[in-house]
């Protein structure tokens, strides 16, 4: 966790502790406004070196990143342990799905964003038409803290993979991490800093965002993200806006109720539920209900934290705890049935699993984010009801539904970014698909094509191939000229067919 500011000379630090014990685990500078622009000049540089290598050096420059990392990964998955807390095996599972990543954006990025001619249409065929997507320059990162690696890089190594240079900004929680990854990159492209990284608070990812990057790409809480667009829209920068989720796990009454309930519980506790696409809400099918919360409740009671061998880690940021103790203390006031833990769970950063049962749908701890190791869990009396309380929601990031017969059609109805169906968020894990919200959960997306295509602009070209028979953008068009052209558009678009 991040702690008070202090100042060293004439450089203003901050340090970063370890969530579990407190210890001191780095010091880094606070970059402020000029530095962050001398940062952007030098990328901006870079950037067009970058650039004019083409995506076939860009691709081998990228495979040799990728291969940095997967050699190092054993001390960037400590690094990741010390800053955030989580165990050092889900560090690894996370380092392992960001590489995957980063391998189809730098060996797709030709094909998507590559040069590619376009048919023309019948008043413009004298025309060779042709698209392609150019880099911005300079796109600025903003990472959040709970998945430094593979969250960012869904950011990061797409928008390298375009053909930009990178100003990559760390959570202040995971600062550590954020230089390890721009150091290794440097290793494999020394001629140029392609890639740097800038550290510090909230003030730092400020001045990011009034910074001459060419586009932002934000991941963090919706409120901290409404704070970005208004910083980015003094310069008219665009955004990718990657933010807060409160995603539901649907259990329909054919549904498979064992691997129902160890999806919920990976999805609601790993990571110490601080996972924006975590499972918060649960709603089961009333004819499956009671089986079903037996399953959960049994399997849950494996997970705890705080011991050496336990599954889940600390949470990170202090103020996340007041967070969690509100909505179980709201919940509880107001009702809500406590299956497993309670507010007795939540005593210091180890936070012990929490399962609610009959929480009010307008409760904290249903409408808004928690963060924490808690489920909600709701009986529905059919799929109708369920997919009605889930899309109630100002928020629509993911979500899971187990269904054996219904799952497609389940899933059709629910307003998200993204929905899996019988697993828990593997649509976020398949590098061909994109990733991303609506509503309050933001816009634009991640990995896949789409995700390429949020880092870099469609650029349009013509080329006349011979004079055109049917002279239209010109003085010296005739009444007849526009006798022919008036029943061509009769011929081509007056009639439906």
């Amino acid at each position: 966790m991040a702690t008070s500011m202090k100042t060293l000379g004439a450089v203003a630090t901050f340090e970063v502790r370890n969530p579990a014990n407190g210890a001191m685990v780095g010091r880094y500078p606070i970059h402020r406004q000029a530095e962050v622009d001398d940062a952007v000049a030098i990328a901006h540089e870079a950037g067009n070196w970058w650039a004019a290598l083409g995506f076939t050096e860009r691709r081998q420059r990228l495979d040799a990143w990728r291969a940095e990392i997967a050699q190092g990964r054993d001390e960037l998955a400590r690094i990741i342990h010390a800053e955030m807390g989580k165990p050092v095996s889900d560090a690894k599972l996370e380092i392992a799905m960001a590489l995957e990543h980063l391998r189809w954006a730098a060996h797709n990025a030709e094909r998507v964003l590559g040069r590619r001619r376009v048919r023309s249409s019948l008043l413009t065929v004298n025309h060779a038409a042709e698209v392609e997507y150019r880099p911005f320059g300079v796109v600025g990162v903003i990472g959040p803290w709970n998945y430094p690696v593979f969250t960012p890089l869904g950011s990061v190594s797409f928008a390298l993979a375009a053909g930009n240079a990178v100003v990559f900004k760390p959570s202040e929680y995971t600062p550590g991490v954020g230089v390890w990854l721009a150091d290794a990159f440097a290793r494999t492209t020394p001629e140029r800093p392609v890639l740097q990284v800038v550290t510090g608070l909230g003030e730092t990812g400020n001045a990011l965002c009034r910074s001459k990057v060419g586009k932002i790409g934000f991941t963090g809480s919706t409120a901290t993200g409404k704070k970005v667009m208004a910083a980015c829209a003094e310069n008219l920068t665009p955004v990718l806006m990657e933010c807060g989720g409160k995603d539901a796990l649907i259990v329909d009454a054919d549904a498979d109720l064992d691997a129902a309930a160890e999806a919920a519980v990976w999805g609601g506790l790993s990571n110490a539920g601080q996972t924006c696409l975590g499972v918060e809400r649960v709603y089961v099918h009333t004819e499956v209900y009671d089986a079903f919360v037996t399953k959960l409740v049994a399997l849950a009671s494996t997970i705890d934290a705080g011991r050496p061998e336990s599954k889940i880690g600390p949470i990170t940021m202090p103020k996340q705890l007041d967070v969690i103790r509100r909505h179980l203390e709201d919940a509880i006031t107001r009702g809500a049935r406590v299956l497993l833990g309670g507010i007795d769970t939540v005593p210091g950063q180890f936070v012990q699993p929490t399962i609610l049962a009959e929480v009010p749908d307008d409760a904290t701890a249903i409408t808004e984010e928690t963060f924490g190791p808690t489920l909600t869990v709701t009986r529905v009396r059919d799929m109708d009801e369920a997919i009605e309380k889930v899309n109630a929601g100002a928020f629509g990031l993911g979500g899971t539904v187990f269904s054996r017969h219904s799952g497609r059609a389940i899933a059709d109805r629910i307003r998200a970014g993204g929905v899996s169906i019988n697993s828990f968020v593997t649509h976020a894990t398949i590098p061909t698909l994109p990733l991303g919200g609506v509503g309050d959960s933001g816009f634009g997306r991640v990995h896949g094509p789409d995700g390429l295509a949020e880092f870099a602009y469609a650029k349009a070209t013509t080329r006349q191939l011979f004079p055109s028979p049917l002279p239209l953008t010109t003085f010296r068009r005739t009444t007849r000229i526009d006798a022919v052209a008036d029943r061509l558009v009769a011929l081509l678009h007056a009639r439906s067919r």
